[in-house]
């Protein structure tokens, strides 16, 4: 077959799993996330090996099913920043940043302990900390969508701390590398807070000033879905600026870019069409994605450290940003449902534990663990997230986020008529 035909099978195996496994999970009362994250590990190398099956003789096509998957993370974001109102987000800056500093404070304590119980050297124990107090949303704000809590009290929480998160994490790891070298020291530091400040202050100055004005000069050319695609190149421009400009991760952008949208008039009609571009093609991909890296085989290579690994991640986010949220006022329930909404690590982890591997931080046993615990983290999170939220409590502990008005004086929309993606179209 030709390049392009093996492009298309291979497309079309992974739409047509992803949706009949979401299928299956939504009928086993689970988020549809889950089973595509199962199937994507039974189609990788651990069962079916899909892309090195005998047909497929293209060595891009791996490179071009995780690039698609990329796209289908950022939309993700974007989505769940669409979802929500920026004065929503504010009101939550006290527990975003005790939940998300403390989900980094712990888990890093934990990992740099361990590694140092199974003999590593120093540098080597306090990376595979840095490691673990990485997080990824991405999975959490989509089961958060799938049960229509995105806008809760936790849900705001979780996504501030998320961004938290990355601020901080980011930050250690220049820290350790200006100190591991010697080159830079206090100077990298400041530049490199430096960069996030400034990455800050464009998207926000664009998003809050100039951005109105250019959606309505768009939204009157006479071009098929110019609104839609203006916030497609919004939402890559923001990435490219996390990454380039503040040396955060590009989710965070696309966050902040459906942060933006969300004040814009045009918002109800943008939803539909993002998210029909979104779960009918590119998030499938991106979470079957995630399990046709993983090779069960490799990651059982070293069990002992893989369990421990795994054990210190999830107790260290579920009581780290767990107890973050309890100091700032959540009730218990809230908090340990923020908690365990940080528990994912998803390709942010796998990211920061390929930097290590890079400099020679991480050998293979020690990268097989990280491997290992992204993947329990990350198929553990949604069925968790679910269990919680549909606590007998729920309903007397979760307080919905109070409404504001906008610019306009307008109310934004109750939480039962926000626009959700049916069930059925995102299996």
């Amino acid at each position: 077959m030709s390049p392009f035909l093996q492009f298309a099978f291979l497309l079309a195996v992974i739409l047509l799993a992803a949706k009949l496994a979401g299928y299956l999970s939504i009928r086993l009362s689970q988020p549809s996330v889950l089973g595509e994250l199962i199937v994507g590990i039974l189609l990788g190398p651990s069962l079916i090996n899909l892309l090195h099956l005998p047909i497929i003789h293209e060595e891009t096509l791996s490179e071009m099913i995780h690039l698609l998957g990329e796209i289908g993370v950022l939309l993700l974001m974007f989505i769940a920043g669409l979802e929500l109102h920026f004065d929503e987000l504010r009101r939550n800056t006290r527990v975003s940043a005790l939940a998300g500093t403390m989900g980094v404070i712990v888990p890093v304590a934990l990992g740099w302990g361990v590694g140092l119980l199974f003999n590593l050297e120093q540098s080597d124990a306090v990376f595979l900390g840095l490691t673990l107090g990485a997080t990824s949303v991405s999975i959490s704000a989509q089961t958060l969508i799938d049960l229509k809590v995105l806008r809760s009290r936790v849900g705001l929480g979780l996504l501030g701390a998320a961004v938290f998160d990355d601020i901080l994490v980011i930050l250690l790891l220049s820290l350790f590398f200006a100190m591991g070298d010697g080159s830079g020291g206090a100077l990298d530091i400041l530049v490199t807070f430096g960069k996030m400040l400034l990455f800050f202050a464009l998207v926000m100055t664009f998003g809050l000033w100039l951005l109105p004005r250019l959606v309505r000069w768009v939204r009157e050319l006479p071009v098929s879905q110019n609104v839609l695609s203006l916030a497609l190149v919004v939402t890559l421009g923001y990435g490219l600026a996390a990454e380039l400009i503040g040396g955060m991760a590009a989710i965070t952008g696309a966050f902040l870019a459906g942060l933006m949208f969300a004040r814009s008039p045009e918002r109800d009609n943008l939803e539909p069409r993002i998210s029909a571009l979104a779960y009918g093609f590119f998030v499938p991909i991106f979470f079957v994605g995630i399990g046709l890296s993983v090779n069960i085989a490799s990651v059982m290579a070293g069990l002992g450290l893989t369990a421990v690994v795994i054990l210190v991640a999830v107790i260290g986010k579920l009581f780290g940003s767990g107890l973050g949220a309890r100091w700032a006022g959540f009730s218990w329930l809230e908090s340990w449902q923020l908690g365990t909404g940080m528990i994912s690590r998803g390709e942010v982890g796998l990211i920061v534990a390929s930097v290590g591997m890079q400099a020679g931080l991480v050998g293979d046993v020690v990268f097989s663990a990280i491997v290992g615990m992204v993947v329990v983290s990350t198929l553990v999170t949604p069925p968790a997230l679910r269990a919680l939220f549909r606590s007998k409590t729920i309903h007397s502990e979760t307080e919905i986020a109070r409404e504001t008005p906008d610019s306009k004086g307008k109310l934004p929309r109750p939480e039962k008529a926000l626009r959700e993606v049916p069930e059925k179209e995102k299996v």
